[in-house]
């Protein structure tokens, strides 16, 4: 059986997807997956042994300028390239407009979620198949119970990206940590003197600390906590996969609500991710050896399950975020 997923951004959207494809792959024997996603994002489908193909589109840099996508023949080709296949079942795992659009393309019967589970209802009407998901539920699980309804078979308890930490390299050997501090959002950040705190903590025990940054802003973020403390240093521009390489070394990461967090999640890396103003029960890291962190005392903070049965991210409520916390998660919960 071949299958066609629609899940073109962002990157966390893409990360949540990986548990699903697994789910399959143990589930129906001989499955092959082609994957459609953004053409920033298009390395990510490609670490899962699962998957066959990699369609990358390029909504987001198309609309800067649809008419010159258009005349330099951008859309024809990846939407031929799209269309070069039938598929046994083709599933819109994203239930946005967009996405739907993208399906609408594809040869094959097409599923996706109801009008009431979409995240965008209209997107609903162009799926043959539509499939009720009860919201509220983790993302993960949002997909991993699409994936087990259009395919026909019980989703598992345990969650397994499917990646291999050995696929990707980094040249460091010494013991260093992660710190993702950037985010798009500027209410997601956590307070650049904190960040200090916590590397001047991590130097004393030993740990090298690696900055990495996406834009402007983020780079002068970094290198002004890599002025204040010896130990931390900012990185060059890198792609997803040498960020991916970077963490699969790591002896810990702690972030901010970002994809990248998600990613370190999927490599089974220790990690503390702080929820400035977001809730991490629809959303949160969710793996392993990773804890949310959030100011409140709505969640328990104890771990919410075993390792192997969990049912969604481990979230622990405190009443300040400081660094001493956050080294304390680390040092205690994770041995490091």
């Amino acid at each position: 059986m071949r299958v066609l997923i629609i899940k073109t951004s962002s990157l966390g959207d893409l990360i949540h997807t990986l548990p699903a494809v697994t789910d399959a792959v143990r589930n129906v024997p001989g499955i092959q997956f082609d994957w459609v996603a953004e053409e920033t994002f298009s390395e990510i489908p490609s670490w899962h042994p699962a998957v066959d193909r990699v369609i990358p589109i390029a909504i987001r840099r198309w609309r800067k300028n649809w008419s010159m996508a258009w005349a330099e023949r951008n859309i024809q080709e990846s939407f031929a390239n799209l269309r070069s296949r039938h598929y046994d079942r083709i599933i819109d795992a994203q239930g946005l407009i967009k996405s739907a659009i993208v399906a609408r393309f594809a040869r094959g019967t097409r599923y996706g979620m109801t009008r009431q589970s979409c995240r965008e209802p209209l997107a609903s009407v162009a799926y043959e198949k539509r499939i009720r998901i009860v919201k509220g539920n983790h993302a993960i699980n949002r997909v991993r119970e699409l994936f087990a309804a259009v395919l026909d078979y019980c989703c598992p308890a345990e969650i397994d990206y499917g990646l291999n930490k050995g696929d990707f390299e980094f040249p460091e050997s010494k013991p260093y940590l992660v710190f993702l501090h950037g985010s798009s959002w500027p209410s997601k950040l956590w307070p650049q003197d904190q960040w200090i705190e916590l590397a001047f903590l991590a130097e004393k025990a030993g740990f090298r600390i690696f900055l990495v940054w996406g834009d402007a802003n983020e780079k002068n973020r970094a290198q002004e906590i890599a002025s204040s403390c010896s130990a931390v240093s900012v990185l060059p521009k890198m792609n997803i996969t040498q960020i991916a390489g970077l963490l699969s070394r790591a002896a810990g990461v702690v972030g901010v609500d970002t994809g990248l967090s998600h990613l370190a999640a999927a490599l089974d890396i220790p990690g503390v991710t702080l929820y400035m103003a977001t809730d991490p029960k629809l959303t949160g890291a969710w793996g392993r050896q990773q804890t949310c962190l959030i100011l409140g005392n709505a969640y328990d903070s104890e771990c919410q399950s075993e390792v192997g049965v969990m049912e969604g991210p481990n979230i622990v409520g405190i009443d300040v975020m400081s660094a001493e916390t956050v080294w304390w998660l680390l040092l205690r919960k994770f041995q490091i």
